[in-house]
């Protein structure tokens, strides 16, 4: 997101993968991912590889009764704008403030947000149409290239998991190729999507933020909990599930989804935070295409 400059960004999740790590990163074939990877390095990312058939999990036990905490996603590479077949929202469009209204408040019945306004509630359009929009999270030939991706997570005092990162590009060199420079002069593969489904047990007092830059929807039980879209430094939103429970149809004691859909579509920087004590009981990922 072109910005000048921000503070260091984290990831907090909690959530279980279970199974091997791979230790190469590529596209995957299944509907459903069983890998993990570990972190590297401070800074660094594990790589999922390993991809099952089937059907999306419905969640529980792993196959061996150990869950790490590791949340596996699907990073989708684009094409900036002026590049040949490049795609005409990134690298596009400038903003200041986050654009609420692009999304509809409920997914769709494929579990994908469903366009609603080039501008939604704001001035100026950060969108070009819904055409281009419905191949942000959907496998496109010739438009985007798809990848798992592991987040390593750690807990922290306050009893939540954190992955950290205020340099977030998970696919450098990978799919199309890096695009742009950070604010460093490093090269980096700046144009890209990020999704995770999730599944939580709803226990009551539970909190969720999001901290980055682009944009950024939440939505749980199928409905929009945090609405960040649009081109805009880093903001941050945050959610008490017990303040909109009514709004959102959760009960304490049951189960239900939580779909999370990124992008990051402008350099120079890419920051991604995420703070929840939500109790995620998934233990296979579940990866939608």
């Amino acid at each position: 997101m072109l910005v000048p400059t921000f503070v260091a960004a984290s990831v907090l999740f909690l959530a279980c993968s279970g199974d091997d790590v791979a230790s190469t990163f590529g596209a995957s074939g299944g509907t459903r991912s069983g890998a993990s990877g570990a972190s590297g390095a401070s800074g660094g990312f594990g790589n999922g590889g390993r991809d099952g058939g089937g059907g999306a999990s419905s969640g529980g036990d792993s196959g061996n009764g150990n869950c790490s905490p590791n949340l596996t996603g699907l990073v989708r590479d684009f094409r900036p704008k002026d590049a040949p077949n490049g795609h005409p929202d990134f690298q596009s469009f400038e903003n200041t403030v986050e654009t609420t209204g692009l999304v509809e408040a409920a997914l769709g019945a494929d579990k994908k947000p469903v366009f609603r306004s080039v501008r939604g509630d704001g001035a100026n359009d950060q969108l070009t149409s819904k055409a281009d929009f419905d191949v942000w999270y959907r496998d496109t030939p010739n438009v985007n290239e798809s990848f798992t991706f592991v987040l390593p997570l750690a807990p922290t005092p306050s009893g939540t998991l954190t992955f950290s990162s205020s340099s977030f590009f998970p696919i450098d060199g990978k799919g199309f190729g890096n695009s742009g420079k950070d604010d460093k002069d490093v090269e980096h593969n700046f144009h890209f999507t990020f999704e995770l489904h999730l599944e939580f047990v709803y226990r009551g007092g539970e909190t969720f933020t999001f901290t980055g830059d682009d944009d950024l929807w939440t939505f749980f039980n199928g409905k929009l909990g945090i609405d960040l879209g649009g081109l805009h430094p880093a903001r941050s939103k945050s959610i008490e599930l017990d303040a909109r429970a009514a709004e959102l149809g959760i009960e304490t004691g049951k189960t239900y989804a939580l779909d999370v859909f990124h992008a990051e579509r402008r350099t120079v920087l890419s920051n991604f935070r995420i703070d929840t004590t939500l109790e995620f009981v998934n233990c296979d990922p579940i990866i939608i295409r």
